[in-house]
């Protein structure tokens, strides 16, 4: 089957949307980078790029998102990055075209900088349902292809904490959200994906 990018949708080619969900260190950044790779790979005048959600608040994310850019400028070239750790449903409107592939990693960052902010001036005057609602708005209506990076945590025990609790219930609703707004949903597990649903 080809998807209006012209690509054949089989697992590991491009999708109009993908969701891919898995827990830490299950492969899903490197599936969301070979995806940019064979899009890049595919013709001259596609581009690719990432949306990255994550904060530098300590030196140890620091440390990690220096060499998560290292690592990609490595594997992935082309690859340009936008750093946008709230408005991302704006940014993938602004940036998508029928060229651009879009990585958005990792929507679990992104939740956390809206309802458990370092800094809770950073979010007042903002409505988290009205942006997740652009958010999803936008993904549906992308020009180009949207690859989504999200984490699954609700596999384990139930947190003690409530504020916790109710992160985990919001990045579930978020996750079951987004994952019925992609054409394709992958569950990364040991660096194997399984396909959950493929339109």
């Amino acid at each position: 089957m080809t998807t209006r990018h012209g690509i054949d949708s089989d697992r590991n080619t491009i999708a109009r949307s993908e969701l891919i969900l898995g827990g830490q260190k299950s492969g899903k950044s490197r599936r969301a980078e070979l995806l940019a790779r064979q899009w890049l790979a595919g013709c001259s005048a596609h581009r690719a790029g990432l949306i990255a959600t994550g904060q530098a608040w300590d030196d140890e994310m620091r440390e990690r998102i220096a060499r998560h850019q290292r690592d990609r400028a490595e594997r992935v070239p082309g690859l340009f990055t936008l750093e946008e750790p709230r408005a991302v449903g704006e940014l993938i409107s602004v940036k998508s075209d029928a060229n651009t592939l879009l990585i958005v990693d990792c929507l679990t960052l992104w939740l956390t900088n809206w309802l458990m902010p370092m800094e809770a001036a950073d979010v007042s005057g903002h409505d988290w349902a009205a942006q997740s609602a652009t958010f999803l708005r936008s993904v549906r209506k992308a020009p180009g292809p949207v690859i989504l990076v999200g984490n699954e945590i609700g596999l384990g025990v139930i947190p003690m904490g409530r504020e916790v609790r109710a992160f985990v219930d919001a990045l579930g609703l978020l996750n079951q959200q987004v994952a019925s707004a992609c054409a394709r949903v992958t569950l990364m597990a040991a660096g194997l994906p399984l396909s959950l649903k493929d339109e």
